[in-house]
């Protein structure tokens, strides 16, 4: 049986929010900025028994405040790396999905676990443009323009926005994962050999379907793109065709 303590990294960097019995597939889940592990909760809870979500809490976030953050996606992933290997090394396959800043998070986490021998089964990406694309200009810097697109994108809720003291802390982490996310640009010919699944959203105003397309030119393997209809934070409110879709990566099929 696989239980908390055991799927999950003594000091938080990894969390299991639905523990599985003998899961045959464990999805490791990269959140998008800003946000903690605990975007991913819905959506670990909706899979099915076969899949267990290992969720990864970034520092700075609860549980991880003593973590210095960290700015640069390389040893963001290098890190979310060393601590996700022990406890997936010995068990079943596992499967990779980010959302937005977390799809390249999870980039190169995949391209990790291939040099350490542990190819993904697939690589499940969504909300942002190619490793080799860049962001363009559309990432606000400031307080108050961060502040604007957070409640156009729903991302943090309003009544957090209006406290001061969460608003710091949430700008705080917001502009280190802008940094980090915004400063990313991968060679073109960075790859992974593990099959990629793009998610997505035909509304999503960060890129469109050529963009999305682009991510086809950094896989060896097969490459495919499911569209969704929404908006950047499709996920939840299309959560039981998103995880139809996650499940197809379970050995055997989705049961």
């Amino acid at each position: 049986m696989t239980n908390r303590s055991t799927a999950t990294a003594a000091n938080g960097w990894i969390q299991t929010f639905n523990p599985a019995r003998n899961p045959a597939l464990r999805l490791v889940c990269c959140p998008y900025a800003g946000a903690s592990a605990s975007a991913f909760a819905a959506l670990s809870a909706a899979l099915p028994p076969s899949v267990e979500a290992l969720t990864v809490q970034y520092p700075g976030r609860s549980g991880q405040r003593a973590e210095p953050a960290i700015s640069d996606i390389g040893l963001l992933a290098e890190r979310v790396t060393t601590e996700l290997l022990p406890l997936i090394r010995s068990g079943p396959p596992v499967a990779v999905f980010g959302h937005s800043m977390g799809s390249v998070v999870a980039f190169e986490v995949a391209r990790r676990l291939e040099a350490a021998d542990l190819t993904p089964v697939r690589l499940f990406v969504s909300g942002r443009r190619p490793p080799s694309g860049g962001l363009g200009s559309h990432t606000p810097h400031d307080d108050d323009g961060i502040v604007a697109e957070l409640r156009d994108l729903g991302a943090i809720p309003e009544r957090l926005l209006a406290k001061p003291k969460f608003r710091e802390a949430i700008l705080t982490v917001v502009k280190n994962d802008y940094r980090a996310n915004s400063s990313y640009v991968a060679p073109r010919t960075a790859r992974v050999a593990c099959p990629v699944t793009f998610l997505f959203a035909e509304d999503d105003p960060y890129l469109d379907p050529e963009a999305a397309l682009g991510w086809r030119e950094h896989t060896t393997g097969e490459f495919r793109l499911a569209r969704f209809p929404g908006g950047h934070f499709f996920l939840n409110d299309h959560l039981p065709e998103v995880v139809a879709l996650l499940a197809e990566a379970t050995p055997g099929g989705a049961g």
